[in-house]
């Protein structure tokens, strides 16, 4: 991969700052009456952000030719079509079997083991190329440049290459050969029934069929896309140090230097969120006043004291509930790794901004919440992503060499709102920067980087001119988990790549490039690095 020198570390930070102030003061774009009128629909939003699952592979299976969205509405779902992934010649059945269609599932745990999920892994499941070709069976880190990414790229993105990219990946990290069986679940997406909690929130409120992540690659760039509008031309986790040269700006800094309130709200159990983490040189000052556990988000929603803008993570270290897949690696404890436990955290939040009723506060009335997911994860979808406007006009040097004039897979999204029709289908394009697009909007903002700048917002989905009652908001009853959350063998876990990505980051952030001290390999050994990495900063937050 690339290596980045301090030099390059510095001229990628002050030509971004540089253009930063630029962009702010360039005129914002696609406004206009009715943009402005509807929003007026909101005065707090609620974003729960979860990981790494594609639209297809939660909610591709909403509606059916059968089943289809009320009022004529069209839906881009993996039920209207033939959509299927090519077997390459070198794979289990190839010569039997020549190709995998999409199916539904309800194994709660797949796709296991994990798919890739880093840039060049992305790069093969869009193109199905794997170039040069001795990439093929290697970890990310060990690939050449172009880290197959084909030159030209086609007019046309085929998303051929899930199938390909998951039997390579699983001969790199399971070190043999998948067969049939194991590797045809890359195809898989769960219906309704399998996943009530967020199938029923899409049909009774808004789904976008049309929303995508920001980077094709995964977790810390599209997060941090997703709160400033840039990754600082980073496209993957690693290397961690990378991360404390962290100069753009935040939308939890613009509000706060507006006049406005925000809250990050993370599970107390994984001691440092991940969001402080990853914008930790600009948000450690915010530490004691704007962090707090889920347990004071369920007191402010019910007590009316949201701020203006709250976003909260889900659990990702113990019995992590955020519904990424499984990583199980050879001689580890493997252990499911459900996507129930999130539709028990989505089902948590929604009920309790339907209940909420404050006459001063926030109430369900003037409340909007977004659920997504912050990247596709290597899990199959179908729709092409389309171009997009790099976050600065003159990109500066970036890592593999992307450009970032593309957004990465599409991910599921789901708008709840007093506002919203029951059945609607929001297929205009959004990524995750239309989230600050519509809060600068409203609060007349500025915009941060030319990707939030050039964004749509989503003003659009809000279809009704009157609140819906709130005795007609449904009730949702999630499925219950195949596995109890108190059991300690949980902590006897080995870590998860993203959960070690986690504790590595906070190394960095803690003690520099050290290398993170041996014997860190289960949940517990993290746990307890995270609480040292926390007294050594003297992290507190204002809900200890």
């Amino acid at each position: 991969m690339n290596k980045f020198s301090r030099r390059d570390f510095l001229k990628l930070a002050g030509s971004s700052i540089a253009l930063g102030t630029i962009g702010n003061n360039m005129p914002q774009l696609f406004q206009n009456q009715e943009v402005v009128n509807n929003l007026d629909k909101f005065d707090h939003v609620v974003v729960l952000m979860m990981e790494n699952r594609s639209f297809d592979n939660m909610l591709g299976y909403l509606y059916t030719p059968q089943n289809p969205p009320p009022n004529g509405q069209s839906f881009e779902g993996v039920a209207f079509g033939n959509h299927t992934n090519p077997i390459p010649s070198y794979a289990d059945s190839a010569k039997f079997i020549d190709s995998i269609r999409t199916y539904p599932d309800s194994i709660m745990n797949n796709p296991n083991p994990d798919p890739g999920e880093t840039y060049p892994h992305i790069n093969t499941q869009l193109f199905g190329t794997v170039i040069p070709d001795t990439n093929r069976f290697l970890t990310t880190y060990n690939m050449f440049s172009p880290y197959n990414e084909p030159d030209p790229l086609p007019e046309n993105i085929p998303m051929d290459g899930f199938v390909k990219d998951y039997i390579n990946n699983f001969r790199a990290t399971q070190g043999r050969m998948p067969t049939y069986s194991e590797y045809k679940i890359i195809m898989s997406c769960f219906p309704p029934t399998a996943v009530p909690v967020i199938s029923q929130l899409a049909k009774s409120f808004a789904v976008c069929d049309n929303w995508h992540c920001a980077v094709p690659s995964q977790t810390f760039c599209n997060r941090a896309f997703f709160n400033c509008g840039s990754s600082w031309g980073y496209v993957n986790n690693e290397p961690y140090e990378k991360w404390l040269l962290n100069f753009q700006e935040t939308i939890f800094e613009r509000l706060e230097n507006n006049g406005h309130t925000w809250r990050i709200y993370f599970d107390h159990k994984d001691i440092i969120p991940l969001t402080l983490l990853i914008h930790f040189p600009r948000l450690i000052k915010y530490a004691s006043s704007n962090i707090c556990n889920f347990e004071n988000f369920e007191h402010d929603v019910e007590k009316g004291l949201l701020p203006k803008y709250s976003f909260i993570e889900p659990r990702l270290i113990f019995f992590h509930n955020d519904e990424h897949p499984p990583a199980p690696l050879i001689g580890s404890i493997v252990l499911p790794s459900s996507v129930l436990p999130g539709e028990q955290l989505i089902s948590k939040v929604y009920n309790a901004i339907r209940k909420s009723n404050s006459s001063t506060g926030n109430n369900w009335k003037n409340t909007l919440l977004i659920i997504t997911y912050d990247e596709h994860g290597g899990c199959y979808d179908h729709v092409p992503p389309p171009l997009a406007e790099p976050p600065y006009i003159f990109q500066p040097n970036t890592e593999m060499n992307f450009k970032f004039n593309r957004l990465g897979v599409r991910v599921p999204a789901v708008f709840i709102s007093a506002y919203i029709k029951s059945g609607t289908v929001f297929s205009e394009q959004m990524t995750h920067t239309s989230v600050i697009k519509t809060m600068s909007d409203k609060w007349n903002l500025g915009h941060l980087t030319n990707r939030d700048l050039t964004s749509p917002s989503f003003v659009n989905i809000f279809n009704s001119t009157t609140p819906r009652p709130q005795e007609d908001w449904p009730v949702t009853v999630p499925r219950e988990s195949e596995i109890e959350a108190d059991k300690n063998y949980f902590l006897c876990e080995d870590l998860a790549p993203l959960q070690m990505d986690i504790i590595k980051l906070a190394n960095a952030a803690a003690y520099g490039n050290q290398a993170l001290p041996p014997g860190i390999n289960a949940v517990e050994d993290g746990l307890d690095f995270l609480k040292q990495v926390k007294k050594d900063l003297k992290i507190s937050y204002s809900c200890e």
